[in-house]
């Protein structure tokens, strides 16, 4: 079984946040089509399939996380 790619430094991360949808975009590199992985609290990871790598992450409510009563924020 050929390993997942998590740990390799990408060359650039690009970010998009819908402030209406209140959802963050993080890719690895450029955007590219993959897999949604939920791996719970609002968080999916994007996979790619074809190349065997994680290529980015969607953040679900990060504004409503954030701005919770009795949140701590280190």
């Amino acid at each position: 079984m050929e390993a997942i790619k998590i740990l390799e430094k990408p060359a650039a991360i690009t970010w998009d946040y819908d402030e209406d949808a209140d959802v963050l975009y993080l890719a690895i590199s450029e955007p590219r089509p993959a897999v949604g992985i939920d791996i719970g609290e609002g968080l999916n990871v994007r996979y790619d399939e074809v190349h065997k790598g994680i290529v980015g992450l969607t953040m679900i409510g990060l504004r409503t996380d954030v701005e919770k009563p009795g949140r701590e924020l280190n």
